[in-house]
Protein backbone atom coordinates (compact mmCIF):
# COMPACT_ATOMS: atom_id res chain seq x y z
CA UNK A 1 0.00 0.00 0.00
CA UNK A 2 3.01 2.48 -0.78
CA UNK A 3 1.22 3.98 -3.33
CA UNK A 4 -1.85 4.36 -1.18
CA UNK A 5 -4.51 7.51 -2.95
CA UNK A 6 -6.80 9.22 0.14
CA UNK A 7 -8.77 11.95 -0.43
CA UNK A 8 -9.51 13.96 3.32
CA UNK A 9 -12.76 16.31 2.95
CA UNK A 10 -12.09 19.05 5.21
CA UNK A 11 -9.50 20.88 6.68
CA UNK A 12 -9.82 20.90 10.07
CA UNK A 13 -8.35 19.32 12.97
CA UNK A 14 -9.25 15.79 12.44
CA UNK A 15 -8.54 15.89 8.66
CA UNK A 16 -4.94 17.38 9.38
CA UNK A 17 -4.16 14.68 12.46
CA UNK A 18 -4.80 11.95 10.21
CA UNK A 19 -2.77 12.95 7.28
CA UNK A 20 0.27 13.77 9.69
CA UNK A 21 -0.29 9.95 11.07
CA UNK A 22 -1.00 8.71 7.78
CA UNK A 23 2.29 9.70 6.17
CA UNK A 24 3.67 8.34 9.55
CA UNK A 25 2.76 5.21 8.34
CA UNK A 26 2.78 5.63 4.40
CA UNK A 27 5.57 8.28 3.75
CA UNK A 28 4.59 7.66 0.10
CA UNK A 29 0.99 7.83 0.41
CA UNK A 30 -1.07 10.51 -2.27
CA UNK A 31 -2.61 12.77 0.17
CA UNK A 32 -5.32 15.21 -1.78
CA UNK A 33 -7.42 17.54 1.25
CA UNK A 34 -10.27 19.31 -0.38
CA UNK A 35 -11.96 22.17 1.43
CA UNK A 36 -14.60 24.20 0.43
CA UNK A 37 -14.05 27.78 2.26
CA UNK A 38 -11.68 29.68 0.32
CA UNK A 39 -8.52 29.34 2.66
CA UNK A 40 -8.18 27.48 6.11
CA UNK A 41 -10.58 28.33 8.74
CA UNK A 42 -9.12 29.96 11.53
CA UNK A 43 -11.82 30.98 13.75
CA UNK A 44 -13.97 29.77 16.69
CA UNK A 45 -13.50 29.08 20.77
CA UNK A 46 -11.11 27.88 22.59
CA UNK A 47 -10.82 24.14 22.59
CA UNK A 48 -9.32 21.93 25.07
CA UNK A 49 -6.94 18.73 24.84
CA UNK A 50 -7.85 15.83 26.92
CA UNK A 51 -7.53 12.33 28.10
CA UNK A 52 -5.46 10.06 24.87
CA UNK A 53 -5.16 13.04 23.09
CA UNK A 54 -2.52 14.53 25.13
CA UNK A 55 -0.64 11.72 24.90
CA UNK A 56 -0.96 11.37 20.83
CA UNK A 57 -0.25 15.21 20.42
CA UNK A 58 3.34 14.28 22.37
CA UNK A 59 3.96 11.57 20.15
CA UNK A 60 3.37 13.98 17.59
CA UNK A 61 5.91 16.49 18.72
CA UNK A 62 3.67 19.12 19.07
CA UNK A 63 2.96 18.66 22.59
CA UNK A 64 5.68 22.28 23.32
CA UNK A 65 4.04 24.24 20.81
CA UNK A 66 0.46 23.59 21.55
CA UNK A 67 1.53 24.81 25.02
CA UNK A 68 3.73 27.82 23.53
CA UNK A 69 0.39 29.25 21.75
CA UNK A 70 -2.19 28.28 24.52
CA UNK A 71 -4.29 30.86 25.96
CA UNK A 72 -2.46 31.00 29.31
CA UNK A 73 -6.12 30.87 30.81
CA UNK A 74 -5.61 30.53 34.47
CA UNK A 75 -9.30 29.30 35.21
CA UNK A 76 -12.96 29.97 35.02
CA UNK A 77 -15.12 32.65 36.88
CA UNK A 78 -18.75 32.95 36.89
CA UNK A 79 -20.27 36.65 37.92
CA UNK A 80 -23.65 38.18 38.42
CA UNK A 81 -25.36 41.21 36.41
CA UNK A 82 -22.92 43.93 38.66
CA UNK A 83 -19.41 41.91 38.17
CA UNK A 84 -19.47 40.48 41.14
CA UNK A 85 -18.07 37.08 41.27
CA UNK A 86 -20.52 33.91 41.93
CA UNK A 87 -18.19 30.99 41.55
CA UNK A 88 -14.34 30.70 40.10
CA UNK A 89 -12.65 27.07 39.35
CA UNK A 90 -9.29 27.39 38.72
CA UNK A 91 -6.98 25.39 36.12
CA UNK A 92 -5.66 22.32 38.33
CA UNK A 93 -1.95 22.38 36.90
CA UNK A 94 -2.05 18.45 35.85
CA UNK A 95 -2.69 16.66 32.61
CA UNK A 96 -4.50 13.56 34.01
CA UNK A 97 -7.01 15.25 35.77
CA UNK A 98 -8.41 18.82 34.38
CA UNK A 99 -10.71 20.92 35.73
CA UNK A 100 -13.03 23.68 33.26
CA UNK A 101 -9.44 24.87 32.07
CA UNK A 102 -7.86 22.52 30.35
CA UNK A 103 -3.91 22.43 30.59
CA UNK A 104 -3.79 22.66 27.27
CA UNK A 105 -6.27 25.74 26.09
CA UNK A 106 -6.01 26.59 22.52
CA UNK A 107 -8.16 29.08 20.34
CA UNK A 108 -9.28 26.51 17.29
CA UNK A 109 -7.46 28.71 14.98
CA UNK A 110 -4.15 28.42 16.53
CA UNK A 111 -4.50 24.72 16.85
CA UNK A 112 -5.30 24.25 12.97
CA UNK A 113 -2.40 25.98 11.93
CA UNK A 114 -0.14 24.15 14.39
CA UNK A 115 -1.11 20.78 13.02
CA UNK A 116 -1.31 21.74 9.22
CA UNK A 117 2.07 22.83 9.20
CA UNK A 118 4.02 19.38 9.35
CA UNK A 119 2.25 18.18 5.97
CA UNK A 120 1.83 21.42 4.17
CA UNK A 121 4.59 20.26 1.55
CA UNK A 122 3.40 16.29 1.44
CA UNK A 123 0.07 16.85 1.12
CA UNK A 124 -2.05 18.89 -2.02
CA UNK A 125 -4.59 21.29 -0.55
CA UNK A 126 -7.49 22.51 -2.73
CA UNK A 127 -9.58 25.15 -1.31
CA UNK A 128 -13.05 26.50 -2.75
CA UNK A 129 -13.74 23.31 -3.63
CA UNK A 130 -15.93 19.98 -2.15
CA UNK A 131 -17.64 16.46 -3.20
CA UNK A 132 -20.33 16.86 -4.98
CA UNK A 133 -20.95 12.88 -4.87
CA UNK A 134 -18.74 9.72 -4.91
CA UNK A 135 -19.71 6.11 -6.37
CA UNK A 136 -18.14 2.67 -4.40
CA UNK A 137 -16.35 0.34 -6.28
CA UNK A 138 -14.80 -2.63 -5.02
CA UNK A 139 -11.02 -1.73 -4.91
CA UNK A 140 -11.71 2.01 -4.42
CA UNK A 141 -14.43 5.54 -4.65
CA UNK A 142 -14.93 7.43 -7.38
CA UNK A 143 -15.73 11.24 -6.13
CA UNK A 144 -16.75 14.03 -8.68
CA UNK A 145 -16.08 17.54 -7.16
CA UNK A 146 -18.62 19.84 -7.16
CA UNK A 147 -16.51 23.46 -8.50
CA UNK A 148 -14.47 21.87 -11.36
CA UNK A 149 -16.88 19.14 -12.28
CA UNK A 150 -13.63 16.38 -11.99
CA UNK A 151 -13.98 13.20 -11.24
CA UNK A 152 -11.07 11.12 -9.51
CA UNK A 153 -10.60 7.67 -7.92
CA UNK A 154 -8.98 6.95 -5.06
CA UNK A 155 -8.47 4.11 -2.26
CA UNK A 156 -10.06 6.07 0.31
CA UNK A 157 -12.68 8.68 1.10
CA UNK A 158 -12.30 10.53 4.68
CA UNK A 159 -15.27 12.86 5.25
CA UNK A 160 -14.10 15.23 8.03
CA UNK A 161 -16.34 17.47 6.92
CA UNK A 162 -18.17 18.31 10.59
CA UNK A 163 -21.15 18.69 12.21
CA UNK A 164 -23.50 18.94 8.98
CA UNK A 165 -21.17 16.91 7.06
CA UNK A 166 -22.57 16.38 3.63
CA UNK A 167 -20.94 13.01 3.15
CA UNK A 168 -22.30 11.36 5.86
CA UNK A 169 -25.90 12.35 4.31
CA UNK A 170 -24.65 10.70 0.93
CA UNK A 171 -22.96 7.56 2.86
CA UNK A 172 -26.41 6.87 5.24
CA UNK A 173 -28.90 8.02 2.31
CA UNK A 174 -30.09 10.38 4.83
CA UNK A 175 -30.56 13.92 5.68
CA UNK A 176 -27.17 14.93 7.28
CA UNK A 177 -29.73 16.80 10.15
CA UNK A 178 -31.17 13.45 11.23
CA UNK A 179 -28.16 12.58 12.87
CA UNK A 180 -27.75 15.74 14.78
CA UNK A 181 -28.81 16.04 18.19
CA UNK A 182 -29.74 19.23 19.04
CA UNK A 183 -29.74 20.82 22.57
CA UNK A 184 -31.10 24.13 21.10
CA UNK A 185 -27.85 25.81 21.96
CA UNK A 186 -26.74 28.41 19.34
CA UNK A 187 -23.51 30.27 19.66
CA UNK A 188 -21.59 32.75 18.16
CA UNK A 189 -17.64 33.38 18.84
CA UNK A 190 -15.27 36.67 17.82
CA UNK A 191 -12.34 38.68 19.31
CA UNK A 192 -12.58 41.69 20.72
CA UNK A 193 -9.79 43.68 19.62
CA UNK A 194 -8.99 45.21 23.58
CA UNK A 195 -8.84 43.72 26.52
CA UNK A 196 -12.13 43.66 28.24
CA UNK A 197 -10.64 41.16 31.36
CA UNK A 198 -8.19 44.47 32.55
CA UNK A 199 -5.23 41.87 32.62
CA UNK A 200 -6.55 39.01 34.55
CA UNK A 201 -5.90 35.34 33.03
CA UNK A 202 -9.33 34.23 34.37
CA UNK A 203 -12.25 33.64 32.10
CA UNK A 204 -15.42 35.39 32.99
CA UNK A 205 -18.60 33.80 32.26
CA UNK A 206 -22.04 35.71 32.86
CA UNK A 207 -25.28 34.10 32.52
CA UNK A 208 -29.27 35.12 33.02
CA UNK A 209 -32.58 34.02 32.60
CA UNK A 210 -33.67 32.60 28.98
CA UNK A 211 -31.07 30.60 28.90
CA UNK A 212 -28.86 33.53 27.48
CA UNK A 213 -24.76 33.33 28.27
CA UNK A 214 -21.88 35.83 27.70
CA UNK A 215 -18.35 34.13 27.83
CA UNK A 216 -15.02 36.19 27.71
CA UNK A 217 -11.59 34.19 27.32
CA UNK A 218 -8.54 35.61 27.61
CA UNK A 219 -6.33 36.28 24.84
CA UNK A 220 -2.33 35.24 24.64
CA UNK A 221 -1.77 38.49 22.16
CA UNK A 222 0.50 40.79 24.33
CA UNK A 223 -1.37 43.56 22.46
CA UNK A 224 -4.46 42.98 24.45
CA UNK A 225 -7.42 41.17 22.89
CA UNK A 226 -10.32 39.37 24.43
CA UNK A 227 -12.11 36.47 22.90
CA UNK A 228 -15.71 36.29 23.20
CA UNK A 229 -18.11 33.26 23.10
CA UNK A 230 -22.15 34.18 23.39
CA UNK A 231 -24.80 31.25 23.81
CA UNK A 232 -28.13 31.06 23.91
CA UNK A 233 -30.16 27.79 25.34
CA UNK A 234 -33.49 27.73 23.71
CA UNK A 235 -36.11 25.30 25.64
CA UNK A 236 -37.64 22.39 22.95
CA UNK A 237 -41.28 24.32 23.74
CA UNK A 238 -39.86 27.77 22.58
CA UNK A 239 -40.10 26.46 19.24
CA UNK A 240 -40.81 30.36 17.85
CA UNK A 241 -37.34 31.19 19.00
CA UNK A 242 -35.60 28.09 17.97
CA UNK A 243 -36.65 28.60 14.37
CA UNK A 244 -36.07 32.18 14.43
CA UNK A 245 -32.03 31.41 15.50
CA UNK A 246 -31.96 27.96 12.76
CA UNK A 247 -33.00 30.91 9.94
CA UNK A 248 -30.58 33.49 10.80
CA UNK A 249 -27.66 30.85 11.13
CA UNK A 250 -28.72 29.71 7.82
CA UNK A 251 -28.81 33.12 6.49
CA UNK A 252 -25.46 34.20 7.39
CA UNK A 253 -23.82 36.87 9.94
CA UNK A 254 -25.28 39.76 9.15
CA UNK A 255 -28.73 37.97 10.16
CA UNK A 256 -27.35 35.88 13.10
CA UNK A 257 -25.76 39.36 14.62
CA UNK A 258 -28.95 41.36 14.50
CA UNK A 259 -30.79 38.36 16.28
CA UNK A 260 -27.84 38.43 19.03
CA UNK A 261 -28.43 42.32 19.31
CA UNK A 262 -32.41 41.24 20.44
CA UNK A 263 -31.82 38.71 22.28
CA UNK A 264 -29.20 39.78 24.21
CA UNK A 265 -30.09 43.45 24.26
CA UNK A 266 -31.02 43.91 27.92
CA UNK A 267 -28.93 41.70 29.65
CA UNK A 268 -26.21 43.34 32.23
CA UNK A 269 -22.81 43.44 33.46
CA UNK A 270 -20.78 44.56 30.63
CA UNK A 271 -22.91 42.87 27.61
CA UNK A 272 -23.92 46.13 26.08
CA UNK A 273 -20.18 46.97 25.34
CA UNK A 274 -19.52 43.37 24.43
CA UNK A 275 -22.45 43.34 21.38
CA UNK A 276 -20.92 46.73 20.63
CA UNK A 277 -17.39 45.18 20.30
CA UNK A 278 -18.98 42.59 17.94
CA UNK A 279 -19.68 44.65 15.15
CA UNK A 280 -16.32 45.99 15.27
CA UNK A 281 -14.48 42.13 15.17
CA UNK A 282 -13.27 40.49 11.72
CA UNK A 283 -13.98 36.89 13.14
CA UNK A 284 -17.21 36.44 13.83
CA UNK A 285 -18.02 33.00 13.28
CA UNK A 286 -21.85 31.29 14.53
CA UNK A 287 -22.77 27.58 14.34
CA UNK A 288 -25.35 25.07 15.88
CA UNK A 289 -23.92 23.78 19.14
CA UNK A 290 -24.79 19.80 18.50
CA UNK A 291 -24.00 16.34 18.63
CA UNK A 292 -23.78 13.73 16.37
CA UNK A 293 -25.07 10.21 16.71
CA UNK A 294 -24.52 8.09 13.53
CA UNK A 295 -25.91 4.52 13.88
CA UNK A 296 -22.15 3.48 11.91
CA UNK A 297 -18.82 5.49 10.40
CA UNK A 298 -17.78 3.87 7.66
CA UNK A 299 -19.29 1.86 4.75
CA UNK A 300 -17.08 0.22 2.02
CA UNK A 301 -14.46 2.47 1.77
CA UNK A 302 -15.78 5.58 2.95
CA UNK A 303 -15.17 6.87 6.65
CA UNK A 304 -16.93 9.48 8.76
CA UNK A 305 -13.84 11.37 11.17
CA UNK A 306 -14.05 14.25 14.42
CA UNK A 307 -16.98 15.75 14.13
CA UNK A 308 -18.82 14.55 10.92
CA UNK A 309 -19.33 10.81 12.91
CA UNK A 310 -19.48 11.43 16.49
CA UNK A 311 -19.37 15.19 17.44
CA UNK A 312 -19.19 15.61 21.22
CA UNK A 313 -19.84 18.73 23.72
CA UNK A 314 -16.96 19.87 25.43
CA UNK A 315 -14.96 16.68 23.99
CA UNK A 316 -15.17 17.15 20.47
CA UNK A 317 -10.96 18.27 19.27
CA UNK A 318 -9.99 15.22 21.58
CA UNK A 319 -12.06 12.71 20.16
CA UNK A 320 -11.32 14.01 16.47
CA UNK A 321 -7.20 13.55 17.38
CA UNK A 322 -8.07 10.75 18.98
CA UNK A 323 -10.04 9.48 15.72
CA UNK A 324 -7.46 10.62 13.58
CA UNK A 325 -5.09 8.75 15.12
CA UNK A 326 -6.97 5.40 15.50
CA UNK A 327 -7.72 5.58 11.83
CA UNK A 328 -4.21 5.79 10.33
CA UNK A 329 -3.44 3.43 12.97
CA UNK A 330 -5.46 0.92 11.41
CA UNK A 331 -4.53 1.13 7.83
CA UNK A 332 -0.76 0.57 9.20
CA UNK A 333 -1.93 -2.45 11.29
CA UNK A 334 -4.05 -3.89 8.42
CA UNK A 335 -1.95 -2.81 4.88
CA UNK A 336 -4.13 -3.62 2.02
CA UNK A 337 -7.38 -4.43 3.47
CA UNK A 338 -9.06 -1.37 4.12
CA UNK A 339 -12.12 -2.54 4.57
CA UNK A 340 -11.08 -4.43 7.65
CA UNK A 341 -8.90 -1.16 8.56
CA UNK A 342 -12.31 0.79 8.72
CA UNK A 343 -14.26 -2.04 10.86
CA UNK A 344 -11.69 -1.92 13.28
CA UNK A 345 -11.68 1.38 13.55
CA UNK A 346 -15.50 1.75 13.63
CA UNK A 347 -15.51 -1.13 16.60
CA UNK A 348 -12.53 0.98 18.81
CA UNK A 349 -13.72 4.75 18.24
CA UNK A 350 -17.81 4.70 18.30
CA UNK A 351 -18.40 3.27 21.44
CA UNK A 352 -15.63 5.28 23.05
CA UNK A 353 -17.28 8.51 21.38
CA UNK A 354 -20.84 7.50 22.36
CA UNK A 355 -19.50 6.78 25.93
CA UNK A 356 -18.24 10.42 26.27
CA UNK A 357 -21.91 11.91 25.02
CA UNK A 358 -24.65 13.24 26.96
CA UNK A 359 -28.39 11.87 26.57
CA UNK A 360 -30.50 14.66 26.06
CA UNK A 361 -30.05 18.44 26.70
CA UNK A 362 -30.41 18.51 30.54
CA UNK A 363 -27.01 19.55 30.86
CA UNK A 364 -26.71 23.00 28.92
CA UNK A 365 -30.20 23.70 30.36
CA UNK A 366 -28.89 23.79 33.86
CA UNK A 367 -25.81 25.50 33.60
CA UNK A 368 -27.80 28.10 31.75
CA UNK A 369 -31.48 28.33 33.34
CA UNK A 370 -34.41 30.03 32.19
CA UNK A 371 -36.03 31.83 35.01
CA UNK A 372 -34.50 33.96 37.47
CA UNK A 373 -35.27 31.02 40.03
CA UNK A 374 -33.55 29.04 38.35
CA UNK A 375 -30.27 30.98 37.77
CA UNK A 376 -30.47 31.82 41.85
CA UNK A 377 -30.61 27.71 42.49
CA UNK A 378 -27.38 27.73 40.06
CA UNK A 379 -25.35 30.83 41.60
CA UNK A 380 -25.90 29.19 44.89
CA UNK A 381 -24.97 25.71 44.21
CA UNK A 382 -22.27 26.68 42.22
CA UNK A 383 -21.10 29.14 45.07
CA UNK A 384 -21.13 26.60 47.63
CA UNK A 385 -18.99 24.20 45.69
CA UNK A 386 -16.50 26.76 45.02
CA UNK A 387 -16.47 28.21 48.28
CA UNK A 388 -16.40 25.25 50.26
CA UNK A 389 -13.29 24.12 47.57
CA UNK A 390 -15.45 20.61 46.94
CA UNK A 391 -14.31 21.13 43.05
CA UNK A 392 -10.89 20.99 44.38
CA UNK A 393 -11.77 17.82 46.80
CA UNK A 394 -13.49 16.21 44.07
CA UNK A 395 -10.39 16.49 41.96
CA UNK A 396 -8.37 15.54 44.42
CA UNK A 397 -9.63 12.24 45.62
CA UNK A 398 -9.94 11.38 42.23
CA UNK A 399 -6.89 11.52 41.34
CA UNK A 400 -5.77 9.46 44.38
CA UNK A 401 -8.21 6.78 43.60
CA UNK A 402 -6.66 6.54 39.98
CA UNK A 403 -10.19 7.87 38.51
CA UNK A 404 -8.44 10.21 36.05
CA UNK A 405 -10.05 11.27 32.92
CA UNK A 406 -11.10 8.06 30.89
CA UNK A 407 -8.60 6.85 28.26
CA UNK A 408 -9.05 5.62 25.06
CA UNK A 409 -8.54 2.09 24.30
CA UNK A 410 -5.44 2.81 22.08
CA UNK A 411 -3.86 -0.19 20.49
CA UNK A 412 0.29 -0.31 19.78
CA UNK A 413 0.31 0.90 16.60
CA UNK A 414 4.12 -0.49 15.16
CA UNK A 415 4.91 2.83 13.16
CA UNK A 416 8.39 3.31 12.22
CA UNK A 417 10.67 5.75 13.61
CA UNK A 418 10.66 9.16 11.53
Amino acid sequence: MSSLNILISGSGIAGTVFAFWLLRAYPTANITIVERSPSLRLTGASVDIRSSAVDIIKWMGLGAEIRKQATNEEGMQLVDENGKPVATMMATGREDVQSLTSEFEIFRGALAQIFIGPIMERAELVFDEYVEGFEQRDDGVKVTFAKSEEVRNYDLLVAADGLGSKLRGLMLDSDPREQIVDSGTHVAYFTIKKDLLQGSRIATGYSTTLGRAVYLRPDPDPAGRTRALLMKVTPKEDVETKEKLDKALREGNETFMKAIEEIFGDMGWITPEVLKEMRKSDDFYCSLFGQVKSPKIHDGRVVLLGDAGYATNGFGTSIAIIGAYVLAGELLSHPGDVKTALRRYEEIVLPFATSQQSNGDGAMQFAHPQTALGIKARNMLFGFVTWARLDRVALTVSAALGLTEKKAPLPDYPWAAE
